[in-house]
């Protein structure tokens, strides 16, 4: 239990915690990760997604399977739907974390740009993924 705290923490929510933690820790190589899999993609593949089962990985979530989702829970998702569609890459980062049967969109501006950290970090996208999964499985695996 946590100090302040009156409850413990559901397992529901603390995946949400640990993936904003991982996501605000990692912001230059996810902003790096994101430019580089839209110079390669653009948005034909759908929205890159972190998904937390069995390990942390990433995979592309189609439109269509977002849209199909969106329909079964009578909506719900129609908000994740019209950023997803209108996002600026060059300017902002759009990710969908999935965990424990729910999704979570993550979205960030950093600065410098996507592209700008592509740039300094001057990694390809494989060795990013790499990187970056490495770190999801040490960080999101307590």
């Amino acid at each position: 239990m946590m100090f302040g705290s009156t409850q413990p923490e559901s397992g529901d929510n603390k995946w949400r915690r640990q993936l904003d933690k991982f996501v605000k820790a990692n912001q230059p190589e996810l902003a790096a990760l994101f430019w580089g899999l839209w110079l390669e993609n653009g948005d034909s593949q759908g929205t890159i997604g972190i998904d937390l089962q069995p390990t942390p990985h990433f995979v592309y979530c189609p439109k269509e399977a977002i849209e199909k989702l969106n329909t079964q829970v009578e909506n719900r998702l129609q908000e994740i739907l019209g950023i997803v569609e209108n996002h600026k890459p060059e300017i902002e980062v759009v990710m969908i974390g999935i965990g424990n049967g729910e999704i979570k969109l993550i979205q960030f501006a950093p600065e410098p740009s996507p592209p700008a950290y592509f740039e300094q970090l001057g990694k390809d996208v494989d060795s990013l993924l790499e990187l970056l999964e490495q770190r999801m499985n040490e960080q999101l695996q307590s």
